[in-house]
């Protein structure tokens, strides 16, 4: 007698999947549709990148190659590189710029580790669940508000020579009449002090409130963590703060870097209605202002803005290959 075995049961009804060619070529062209998406997205921001920014760098390039003057009946006429020569070799013009040059660089190295330093220091403070902590952040974010022309007029009330400045008063009244008047402005040994001090309290709330959402987004596991491990206030601050928000404050740095050498309006209106020193202020901006408007010459000031681009970016580029995340020489690596 024969045994019939049973048929193997049929098995059960499985989701057909696509092959793996058809899955390759999907990506591709998933890849391609949210390319699309990306620059239909940020094309309004390339558009005003270019029409505001390229367009008319590359009308100074052009002109930096011409003599161009303001108002002048003549037609421009092709100069070559005759301003550029002049620019490094022309005692008259190479004098200026190189003290503007040295001006800027120096706004810039006390400026950037100054603001960047004190808005950490100031975050930290108001990175706390207090009682009515939001009045205490508006109101250390309440000189940014404020135009730079307006801060210049206040400032320059303050720094007064006269024995009614009001910090001329103020020394006057502690050290009990023996503080005499002061030209804090045009004394070459504290203008340039003066528009850091300046710059710095109406800049450091910008810098504050970005370094305030970073210092957010720490998460507070880690201090309790660190607290449990009896990590000092200082250890916490070194292991978890700076780590915590080292992306934050490289942008930080790197902002306040490139806002530092963009430092004009404080200067112009300090040295035509401030008394201010112009040998020991003057920027590389305010000489380029000054070399279109006043001495009407449209093609050096164009080679002026031109050199000074390059320079900034160049400095731009250094800073951001030292204080990468991924630099091997970094602190953190």
């Amino acid at each position: 007698m024969k045994t019939v075995e049973p048929a193997p049961a049929a098995a059960p009804d499985r989701e057909q999947t696509p092959p793996m060619t058809a899955v390759g070529s999907a990506r591709p062209a998933r890849r391609s549709r949210d390319g699309v998406h990306g620059l239909l997205m940020s094309a309004p921001a390339v558009a005003g990148l270019i029409a505001f920014v390229g367009i008319p760098f590359g009308y100074a390039v052009v002109l930096s190659f011409s003599n161009v003057r303001l108002g002048s009946p003549l037609a421009p006429s092709f100069f070559g590189v005759e301003q550029y020569r002049r620019l490094f070799t022309d005692p008259d013009l190479s004098g200026p710029f190189l003290r503007a040059l040295l001006n800027n660089l120096t706004f810039a190295v006390v400026v950037v580790p100054l603001q960047t330093g004190l808005a950490l220091a100031l975050a930290i403070l108001l990175n706390r669940k207090l009682k009515g902590i939001g009045l205490f952040r508006s109101l250390f974010f309440m000189p940014v508000v404020f135009p730079m022309t307006l801060v210049a007029v206040i400032w320059r009330l303050i720094l007064a020579r006269s024995d009614q400045g009001l910090l001329n008063s103020a020394l006057h009244a502690v050290s009990f009449g023996k503080w005499g008047a002061f030209d804090w402005l045009g004394d070459a040994a504290t203008a340039m002090a003066s528009i850091i001090v300046l710059s710095v309290w109406q800049g450091v709330g910008f810098q504050m409130v970005i370094l305030l959402a970073g210092l957010q987004q720490i998460p507070g596991e880690l201090y309790e963590a660190a607290q449990l491990d009896r990590a000092t206030r200082w250890q916490q601050f070194r292991h978890v703060t700076l780590p915590g928000i080292r992306g934050t404050l490289v942008f930080v740095a790197m902002l306040t870097s490139v806002l530092s050498f963009r430092v004009f309006d404080q200067v112009y209106v300090l040295i035509h209605g401030g008394g201010l020193d112009e040998d020991a202020t003057r920027t590389v901006m305010y000489q380029a202002v000054t070399t279109a408007f006043d001495q009407n010459n449209i093609g050096q000031a164009s080679a002026i803005t031109v050199v000074f681009f390059a320079i900034v970016v160049a400095l731009t580029l250094v800073q951001r290959r030292v204080v990468r995340p991924d630099n091997p020489d970094s602190p953190d690596n």
